[in-house]
Formats: structure tokens, C-alpha cells, sequence
């Protein structure tokens, strides 16, 4: 059987340069460093440059006494040069601020992004986004709301930012996975938990 316990741990990496290529909105550095090899010794020296940010926090709204989901519709660069339109449907999603954790977060950016207070919150999981690239770490929540009247568009003028809140039945938002209409990481990992937990939420949620 296998373990689950990793072989190395941070001991077993030596960093010999840490350099800022780039600093903008987000940050570019280059690292030189040697690692323990599994067959034994170390690696040879190599370079990688990394994406730096923050950790990010994301929470998906849902309301257990509608059953409805609420999600963001807005742009994104990122998904540019791709069949599907780059107007994506997300979770409310933001940078942590310093002092601030990922339920903090969470309750903030809901609030700013969607007009929405969260009443109970629980914990999804922690997950590395891409670490072959970056180091950026996710917390991933689900919300309780209310989600009557929730809609409009919202977000900060000063961060460009445009958003469409849409309250979504919780059936046209698994059909917005079936179909890949749904196609970003955080959305579709805090959906396939709702689809898994759904009914304990809407007894524990409703309960208060």
C-alpha cells in the first residue's frame, strides 16, 4: 500500500538565489535551487521562474431555502485566445489582505462583489493552483445567503472591475458544468462539493 506522507519536506531543498524579475499588478521571480532526488543524492542546479501572489480566497454563495447558487459573470484576460467566450461564470473570488483570513476574506469580497452577506461558512479545502508555475494558494469556501433580490452589477470602479451577479437555480448551474459552460477551477471544484453535500446544507443551513 502507499503512503500518503511526502518523502521531503522543506529541509531538502536549497535555495541559492531568490531574485525579482518583475514586479507590476503581480510579480515575477526567479529562483535557482537544488533538490534530494528519490534515488538518492541531489538534483543539479536549476532555474525556474515563478508567478508570486498572494494567497486567494473563494467562497460559493448558495441558499438553501431557494436551493440557488449565486455566480459572477465577468471578464478575464486569462481566457483570451480560447473557443469559449473569456466572460467566465466564477465564485465571488479575491486577494487576501494582510492580517485578513480566508472567512474574512471571504465575508469582504462577497460583500463587495456581489452585495451579498454571508451568514454561516464552511471550509471546502486549500489548493495549490498551478505549482509547476506559481505559488498560489487558494481557500476554498461555500456560504450560506440569502439570495432573494440578489443581482446587478457590482464590483470596485477603482480595480476596473465589472460584474454581473446571477442567482442560478442549482440544477442550471450543474447543467452549466455538464455543458462547459462552467469551466474555471474554483467553480467547478465548490459545485461538484454543493452536489456532494447539498442536502446536509440545506438541513444544517436552514436549521441556523
Amino acid at each position: 500500500m502507499g503512503e500518503l506522507d511526502s518523502t521531503f519536506d522543506h529541509d531538502d531543498v536549497t535555495i541559492e538565489s531568490d531574485e525579482a524579475l518583475y514586479q507590476g499588478f503581480f510579480q515575477l521571480r526567479g529562483l535557482r535551487f537544488r533538490h534530494r532526488l528519490f534515488g538518492g543524492g541531489w538534483s543539479p542546479a536549476m532555474h525556474r521562474e515563478i508567478f508570486w501572489r498572494e494567497n486567494c480566497t473563494c467562497v460559493l454563495p448558495y441558499d438553501p431555502w431557494r436551493d440557488e447558487v449565486v455566480l459572477l459573470e465577468q471578464f478575464r484576460a486569462g481566457a483570451l485566445g480560447r473557443e469559449a467566450s473569456p466572460w467566465l461564470l466564477e465564485v465571488v473570488a479575491g486577494i487576501n489582505e494582510a492580517g485578513d483570513d480566508g472567512e474574512a476574506t471571504a465575508r469582504r469580497e462577497a460583500e463587495e462583489e456581489a452585495g451579498l452577506t454571508l451568514g454561516r461558512v464552511e471550509k471546502i479545502c486549500d489548493y495549490l493552483v498551478s505549482p509547476g508555475g506559481t505559488n498560489e494558494l487558494v481557500h476554498l469556501y461555500g456560504g450560506c445567503v440569502d439570495a432573494q433580490g440578489a443581482g446587478g452589477i457590482h464590483g470596485l470602479e477603482h480595480e476596473n472591475e465589472d460584474i454581473r451577479v446571477q442567482p442560478l437555480a442549482f440544477e442550471t448551474a450543474m447543467e452549466g458544468l455538464r455543458c462547459g459552460r462552467i469551466w474555471n477551477a474554483p467553480a467547478i471544484m465548490a459545485l461538484q462539493w454543493l452536489a456532494l453535500n447539498r442536502e446536509r446544507l440545506r438541513d444544517e443551513w436552514r436549521a441556523g
